[in-house]
C-alpha cells in the first residue's frame, strides 16, 4: 500500500526517489512549470523535494491539502515559509549535514586564493605576465579566523583550518558550549577587536540581512579579509565596496551575491547598481557561482540525509 505521492520540485541524485520508492512512496517529477502547471500533482502530495526553484508559500501550500513534509536538498529554509508549514502541521527538512564538508572546503579555497591573489596571478601568466612581488601573499598562520555561525558548515571550516597554525574562534548567537580544542567560543566584542579573518556561516533570516553592514564593519579594530559562503544578502555590497575603498576590508572571496535571482540559479543582471560593479572591477575579490556546497560527493551525501530523516518521520 503506498505511502502516498512525493513531487520533487527540483532534481536530486536518484538515490533519493529510489529510497523513497522503497520505503513505499510513489514518486513524480515536476522540474518544469510553474504553480498552475502542477497543481494536478499537488493536490496529491504527501511531500515535496525542493532546492529553490519555486517558493514553498501560502499559494503553493493551499493547493497541497494532504502535504505532510516538505524535504530541501541543502542547508537554507528561507525559500520555505515556515510560519505557514507550521500552522498545516507540515514538518519542514533540510540537510545541511550532507554538503558542509564541501561548503568547509570550498570556504578554505576562496581564503587561500584571495589571501595569495592566486586568481589574479594566473590570469597574469595566462598574459604573459611575471609579477612576483606585486603577488606576495599572506600566511593564514599567526593569525585569528573568526567564524559567524557554528553549525554544520562553521564547524566543517574550523576542521580545514587545524594545521594552519591559526588561532580559531566562533560566534554563534543561538548556541554556547560549542568550544573545543579546534575552536574558542567567543564573544562578539572579542571577534571585533582580534579578526584578521571573517567568515560567515548564518542562514539568510531578516535578523541576519544585511547583517555585514557599514556600522558593523567599523568595529573590526583592524582591516581583515572576508570570506561568505552563506547567502548573498548577508553582506551589504554597497558596504562592502566602501570597506576595500578605505582598506577596512583587505579582500573578499564569495561564493554567495546579493544580487542573485530567488532561485539561486544565476545573476539579477537586469539592474546591476554601482555597488556590484565596483566589486566585479577588483582583482582582490574573487567570486564562485554559488557551488560552495555542490560537489559530487555532497549531491549524494544530501540525498543520503533527506532519505534518513525522511524515513524518521515514518517511524515518529
Amino acid at each position: 500500500m503506498s505511502k502516498g505521492v512525493v513531487c520533487f520540485l527540483d532534481t536530486t541524485h536518484p538515490f533519493l526517489p529510489e529510497a523513497l520508492q522503497g520505503m513505499g512512496y510513489e514518486t513524480v517529477f515536476c522540474f518544469r512549470g510553474g504553480l498552475d502547471q502542477i497543481s494536478g500533482q499537488l493536490r496529491r502530495a504527501t511531500g515535496l523535494v525542493v532546492r529553490s526553484r519555486l517558493p514553498i508559500d501560502c499559494a503553493l501550500l493551499e493547493r497541497a491539502p494532504f502535504l505532510r513534509f516538505v524535504a530541501r536538498v541543502g542547508s537554507g529554509l528561507e525559500n520555505i515559509d515556515l510560519e505557514a508549514a507550521g500552522a498545516r502541521g507540515i514538518q519542514c527538512l533540510n540537510a545541511p549535514e550532507g554538503n558542509r564538508d564541501a561548503v568547509g572546503e570550498h570556504a578554505l579555497g576562496l581564503l587561500l586564493a584571495v589571501m595569495n591573489h592566486l586568481a589574479r596571478g594566473n590570469d597574469e601568466v595566462r598574459r604573459g605576465l611575471w609579477k612576483r612581488e606585486a603577488n606576495r601573499g599572506h600566511e593564514i598562520g599567526g593569525k585569528t579566523v573568526a567564524i559567524i555561525g557554528y553549525g554544520n558548515t562553521g564547524g566543517a571550516f574550523t576542521q580545514r583550518l587545524q594545521g594552519f597554525g591559526a588561532r580559531v574562534i566562533a560566534y554563534d548567537k543561538y548556541r554556547n558550549g560549542f568550544g573545543s580544542t579546534l575552536v574558542e567560543e567567543a564573544p562578539m566584542e572579542e571577534v571585533f577587536r582580534t579578526a584578521d579573518i571573517l567568515s560567515l556561516h548564518v542562514p539568510l533570516t531578516e535578523e541576519t540581512r544585511s547583517l555585514v553592514d557599514r556600522e558593523y564593519i567599523r568595529h573590526f579594530h583592524r582591516p581583515f579579509w572576508l570570506i561568505n559562503t552563506s547567502r548573498g544578502p548577508v553582506v551589504s555590497s554597497e558596504a562592502l565596496a566602501w570597506a576595500l575603498d578605505e582598506g577596512r576590508i583587505l579582500g573578499a572571496g564569495l561564493d554567495v551575491l546579493e544580487y542573485e535571482k530567488r532561485s539561486l540559479e544565476g545573476l539579477s543582471f537586469e539592474d546591476f547598481p554601482e555597488a556590484f560593479r565596483n566589486l566585479i572591477a577588483r582583482d582582490n575579490v574573487i567570486f564562485s557561482p554559488h557551488v560552495a556546497g555542490w560537489t559530487d560527493e555532497s549531491l549524494l551525501r544530501l540525498a543520503q540525509v533527506l532519505a534518513a530523516k525522511i524515513k524518521a518521520l515514518d517511524v515518529a
